[in-house]
């Protein structure tokens, strides 16, 4: 039985902090003993580490471990194909790099709305449909940084995904930028596996501000922001697993302890999380309340609202996030970003709340 954590290789230790110069002997050290405690799922990519995390599946992992003894997830990187050639280059290269014969698990990497134009024409789907019938993949999926609507038009289009890989964690829930609860009942109305990335969102929620960090102590101080990170993960039904980058063995060791001894998360504690949300969010940068009264009378029709709450994602924490991903999903479907600003100041005396509009549209500009 597959046990719900997750390695993710995308935060393996590297030498001297260069991303791509990944420490291979701490690395297997690190995987050998992940491996002992009885945990077996691996999660990569073409473009983790700069394209060099799939050589470390088979440097640590497929050339010392029985290929049946480990699960392998990689994903087809949609963003950078501009042809049906490329697909199988890619894959092949894919293939020789993680030193199996076949995935487990085959997800067309980051399936957004801004890319829906390159993966319909290239038939991306069709190719990794045809590996299956070859035996080249188990299962077949895609992950997913969009909104619940468009995630719905895709698993309806394409009812032969079997997995979808979400941003998932308590305090992207209920964000409205993420919506990572809107995606997930859409993955399981569709009766689909959910595979959780960014379950502490970038390591970003062990850094809580006073106020929230406060909330969960005088609750129960023996409760770590981590372990409360990967219970609301836990709790979740129809989870395959929660991924998780770990980069040391002390990592993995706390990592595994949470695992094997976490209790499910009970109404009070959900009531909880969602108030300590509500505190992380209530510091936000710009007062904007989502009114929409500005839209309509901008000539340039900039989904005004939509970048301010995206702005305001950003700056939660410690900003490791993946606002730029919806940012840049916003910008190719509005066909407008913030710098198309005329500054005519049209919007600006329909807001309630008195915002420089204009001025908080640069600032915007400037942080993407």
């Amino acid at each position: 039985m597959l046990k719900k954590l997750g390695f993710g290789l995308m935060r393996l230790p590297t030498v001297d902090d260069s991303v791509e110069n990944i420490d291979v002997e701490s690395s297997k050290k690190i995987i050998d003993y992940y491996m002992s405690r009885g945990f077996n799922y691996f999660d990569t990519a073409h473009v983790y580490h700069k394209k060099k995390s799939e050589l470390i599946v088979k440097k640590a992992l497929s050339s010392r471990y029985p290929r049946e003894s480990f699960v392998l997830t990689t994903k087809l990187p949609i963003f950078n194909l501009e042809s049906k050639e490329d697909m199988q280059k890619i894959f092949d290269e894919q293939l020789e790099k993680c030193g199996v014969e076949y995935f487990d698990y085959y997800l067309l990497h980051n399936v957004s709305s801004k890319h829906k134009d390159k993966f319909t024409k290239i038939d991306s789907f069709k190719f990794v449909r045809d590996k299956k019938k070859e035996g080249k993949i188990r299962h077949m999926g895609i992950s997913c940084h969009d909104s619940p609507e468009f995630l719905e038009e895709v698993l309806i289009s394409h009812p032969e995904i079997e997995v979808v890989q979400l941003q998932i964690n308590y305090l992207d829930w209920e964000d409205k930028v993420v919506n990572a609860r809107g995606c997930y009942e859409v993955a399981c109305k569709y009766d689909k596996q959910v595979i959780i990335m960014e379950g502490l969102k970038g390591g970003s929620l062990l850094k809580l501000p006073g106020e929230a960090l406060k909330i969960l102590n005088d609750y129960d101080e023996n409760i770590s922001p981590i372990e409360w990170c990967f219970r609301f993960n836990y709790s979740l039904d129809n989870v395959l697993v929660v991924l998780s980058g770990m980069n040391s063995i002390d990592e993995v060791k706390e990592n595994i302890n949470i695992y094997e001894n976490y209790r499910k998360l009970t109404k009070e504690e959900i009531a909880l999380l969602e108030n300590v949300s509500e505190v992380i969010r209530s510091d936000k940068k710009i007062n904007c309340t989502g009114c929409n009264y500005c839209l309509g009378y901008c000539p340039m029709n900039i989904p005004i609202p939509r970048f301010f709450e995206l702005y305001n994602s950003q700056q939660l924490l410690d900003k490791k996030n993946s606002s730029g991903v919806y940012y840049r999903n916003l910008v190719s479907i509005s066909k407008v970003t913030p710098s198309d600003c005329v500054k005519c100041n049209c919007c600006v005396d329909y807001c309630p709340q008195h915002i420089d509009i204009p001025e908080m549209l640069e600032i915007v500009s400037k942080s993407f």
